[in-house]
């Protein structure tokens, strides 16, 4: 047989006190009502106005627990209205973007950025205005800059060939600035990933506090990121379709701050440390030896004018929302 402690009947008495106090409104009427009628049953003479007073206190203890659990359900309900008004708040937390907005919603968060995260294709948008325009704000504030690159890795003809596919079949009949997109192919997806491979070099050679590392993936994406120290802008590779803008002080942000370094390390990581010397305007035989040294051979198929083209991407390629 189990024998009841006395820290166990004491913390009984103390829960049996605290529902007493919680509910004194009926504990009041239970007692008053008992009262009478155990009274009434022993044929105890009592005055009238007795009976009618405890008649009335009983009602009124009634009325003040009516009162009290109103108040109770008035601040529960405000208390489910806040918690909804908050997760209104937190879908509202994206905001879409059309149009030119979709630029001028890069060029804000260019603004006193010291980072900037890409994951994409093969980086259009990120050669033509974000690199340089980024180097350009960091050397005119004499500031550091770290960037990190995620594109589709060009010696991995599977996923080049599968995001081709992507374009292809998403783009028919869609010409734009970015070019027509019916005409990507793997070679052009390949191009387009050495090209971003070669501006990363060029820029971190002529910005000493420039930090930038590029990771190739064997993953093809349907969308692009773009992440600076006060907003995440999402967006597709056709400028027409809407885009998304996502805040710092956001919880999504936050969550793509994880995912987007949670896909960095699963991808190739290039030490561009080891990267040899690129000129001014940078020669085919300058490129072969930079991605040689890399470990990101170029195919023996693409000849002279295939590397020069690589070139041309790489520092002057075209804004894809420019129209």
């Amino acid at each position: 047989m189990t024998r009841s402690t006395p820290q166990g009947a004491g913390h009984r008495l103390e829960e049996s006190i605290a529902w007493a106090v919680r509910n004194a409104d009926g504990v009041v009427a239970i007692g008053v009502a008992l009262v009478v009628g155990l009274m009434d049953v022993l044929d105890q003479n009592m005055d009238n106005n007795i009976v009618s007073g405890a008649t009335l206190l009983v009602l009124a203890a009634l009325v003040f627990g009516s009162l009290t659990e109103r108040r109770r359900r008035v601040t529960d309900i405000r208390a489910a209205t806040e918690g909804t008004s908050r997760a209104i708040e937190d879908l509202a937390m994206v905001r879409t973007l059309s149009g030119a907005e979709v630029g001028q919603a890069h060029e804000r968060a260019r603004r006193d950025t010291t980072r900037w995260v890409f994951k994409g294709g093969t980086g259009t948008y990120l050669r033509a205005v974000t690199l340089p325009q980024c180097v350009l704000e960091a050397q005119r504030q004499r500031r550091s800059l770290s960037m990190k690159i995620d594109i589709v890795d060009p010696a991995d003809d599977q996923v080049c060939g599968a995001y081709a596919r992507f374009r292809r079949t998403f783009g028919q009949g869609q010409g734009h600035g970015d070019g027509d997109l019916a005409e990507w192919t793997t070679e052009r997806t390949r191009k387009e990933a050495y090209a971003t491979v070669v501006a990363a070099t060029w820029y971190r050679q002529r910005l000493d506090t420039l930090e930038i590392d590029v990771h190739l993936s064997s993953v093809a994406p349907a969308l692009r990121f773009d992440l600076s120290d006060n907003c995440l802008i999402i967006t597709q590779d056709d400028p027409r379709r809407v885009g998304l803008l996502v805040a710092r002080d956001r919880p999504l942000y936050d969550y793509y701050v994880t995912e987007l370094h949670q896909s960095r390390e699963q991808s190739h990581k290039l030490d561009l440390r080891e990267a040899t010397p690129l000129g001014e305007e940078p020669t085919v035989d300058e490129v072969r030896r930079l991605l040689d040294r890399l470990g990101l051979p170029l195919p023996t198929s693409f000849t002279d004018p295939d590397v020069a083209d690589i070139i041309d991407k790489a520092l002057h390629a075209e804004d894809p929302y420019r129209r």
